[in-house]
């Protein structure tokens, strides 16, 4: 901890990306002070769902709102000033980053450059961010912010990567886009309870459904409902030994 400095400071934010991220900023640091994670450091992933029925989110610039809220929060978790983003759908489409420097319309600008949409794989995704977390060499733990508005084309790979992956310093948030009753968001309602320790090591996953409408929850809102699971992941993950 880091006596609860945020990693960027607010000046830094302002200047580099502008007023309207900063506000984004301000949100997330309350959001972590208030569950005593004032001084975290965590390296923040994203993870966005390319499936077909995900087009809408993009065109109308839901999915770079995502991106920005990321980007804000990571800015009070790590001193990069970078996001890096996973696109996927049958198959990881590309690894990116969005950073403080260069986040207006990133996600459209490579969303347009991957083409053709696909089905709906979690399990390539989550390969993804563990095999680059890994390769980062950091210390810090992950916070994955892993959007999707369905299920997975392949329910036992998911689940099973999550469960070994319960080893690893990485902790799993997924946000649902769409309708909140909807049959799909089953199964990640089921990844958010399998128990601990028959199947998983620590409870390293959390999930909330953002609604039809994401971009109407504020910023504090959204950040209250990510970070929400984060501090007992933390405390498990330091006595599992899997984090200092």
């Amino acid at each position: 901890m880091n006596a609860g400095t945020p990693a960027i400071s607010l000046e830094k934010v302002r200047a580099t990306a502008g007023e309207a991220l900063a506000v984004a900023y301000e949100s997330a640091r309350v959001s972590l002070e208030k569950l005593g994670l004032g001084g975290q450091r965590a390296a923040v992933y994203l993870v966005l769902d390319r499936s077909g029925s995900m087009r809408p989110y993009y065109d109308d610039g839901t999915v770079q709102h995502l991106a920005e809220q990321a980007l804000a929060l990571s800015a009070n978790l790590d001193d990069d000033g970078v996001v890096p983003v996973v696109f996927f759908s049958t198959d990881v489409h590309g690894v990116a980053d969005v950073s403080l420097a260069d986040h207006r319309g990133r996600v459209a600008a490579l969303h347009a450059s991957y083409g053709h949409m696909g089905r709906t794989n979690y399990h390539l995704a989550m390969r993804a961010v563990i095999d680059h977390h890994a390769a980062s060499g950091g210390s810090d733990p992950a916070f994955v912010i892993f959007q999707t508005d369905g299920g997975p084309t392949s329910r036992s790979a998911a689940e099973r990567l999550l469960c070994e992956a319960s080893r690893l310093p990485i902790f799993w948030q997924f946000v649902g886009f769409g309708e909140p009753d909807h049959k799909q968001f089953a199964f990640l309602r089921k990844l958010d309870e399998l128990p601990v320790p028959a199947r998983r090591v620590v409870d390293n996953a959390g999930f909330f459904p953002a609604g039809k409408n994401p971009r109407s929850l504020s910023d504090r809102d959204l950040y209250d409902r990510l970070m929400a699971e984060f501090p007992d992941w933390l405390a498990a993950a330091r006595a599992a030994r899997i984090i200092r």
